[in-house]
């Protein structure tokens, strides 16, 4: 049931955006703690020096400063006859640049329309990973290369870019627990010009493999949760390769961070003992201010006078001068 709530979740705040881009609700001097989104992805952009805020719901808020802002704004544009549909649902985007002088838009697509399993009495609709792109930050961001990026046959989400010390594009992305009920975290080979994938996908970690994830299985047994979320991929000043990713611990939305011993995409991944953010915060990005301070972009889940989830964005510090990711709480 808490999977249900959560996509019933998701899909008011899809539909919320839309509505007020539809009517022309575009608002100006908006808080951050005052706009609803999930998964927001905050991209510096130094052409404009503009700060770029997206993530599910797939609309566009803009700042100069990240405190005040102006949306939301819709900046992607579905032809009827792709795998996504016209009218997809869109999770967890975020946007990234190469230096080819475009922007890409990597996000989680979902065609209800299309169902492609049901495993234990969960119907399972076309969800996939897949990159957009553009010239201008605001869009419209369109498909452009391959009609698909991943596999048909079984949902995946989350999607982000790395550029692996081999030189490398890839697309990490999670495999939706769903499938297996053992969601997985994997990497594949992105073109050089990130216009679709190459060679199959590789399973980095497992959601197993968690020290921190708790929920409880259908024996009523206590075991690691089999939900994997939001990846994202960082470098401390050493050099170390990180990845945060996100989970649960039984109903509390909750972070962690693995390294990489190889300090390359392959691993072998090492999971920290312990989340790295607070209760209650995850789905992070990174980015860097213009004046250079490094800040993770989270949701927080809290509930509301009726009890409903509410997904709000929050901004922390992080240190990366050292060999870890250390998050400045205070």
């Amino acid at each position: 049931m808490k999977k249900l709530s959560v996509v019933c979740s998701l899909l008011i705040v899809c539909l919320l955006s839309v509505s007020a881009q539809r009517n022309g609700q575009v608002r100006k001097d908006v808080p951050l703690a005052s706009i609803q989104l999930s998964d927001p992805a905050i991209f510096a952009d130094k052409a404009s020096q503009m700060y770029y805020m997206t993530g599910t719901g797939g609309m566009m808020w803009r700042s100069a400063d990240l405190c005040l802002w102006e949306g939301p704004f819709r900046v992607t544009e579905f032809e009827a006859d792709s795998w996504m549909g016209s009218r997809p649902m869109i999770w967890a985007a975020e946007l990234h640049q190469t230096g080819d002088g475009w922007y890409y838009y990597f996000a989680t697509f979902t065609n209800q329309a299309v169902k492609i399993d049901t495993v234990r009495g969960n119907v399972i609709e076309r969800r996939a990973s897949q990159v957009l792109r553009s010239d201008n930050p605001m869009g419209p961001y369109r498909a452009f290369g391959d009609a698909a990026y991943l596999p048909a046959d079984r949902p995946t989400l989350d999607g982000t870019y790395w550029k692996d010390s081999d030189g490398k594009p890839y697309l990490v992305f999670c495999g939706e627990w769903l499938k297996n009920w053992n969601g997985t975290i994997e990497k594949i080979e992105l073109k050089s010009d990130l216009s679709g994938t190459i060679g199959e996908p590789k399973v980095l970690f497992r959601a197993s493999d968690s020290p921190w994830s708790r929920e409880k299985n259908d024996k009523g047994e206590i075991t690691w949760n089999k939900v994997t979320d939001g990846p994202y991929l960082f470098r401390t000043a050493t050099g170390r390769l990180g990845m945060v990713w996100t989970s649960w611990v039984f109903d509390v939305y909750t972070q962690g961070v693995a390294y990489s011993t190889s300090g390359m995409l392959d691993g072998p991944w090492i999971q920290e003992p312990e989340p790295i953010t607070p209760p209650g915060y995850g789905h992070s990005m990174l980015f860097q201010r213009f004046d250079g301070q490094w800040m993770m972009s989270v949701h927080y889940h809290k509930k509301d006078a009726q009890g409903r989830t509410i997904r709000t964005p929050h901004l922390f510090e992080v240190d990366l001068s050292g060999d870890k990711l250390i998050i400045k709480t205070n």
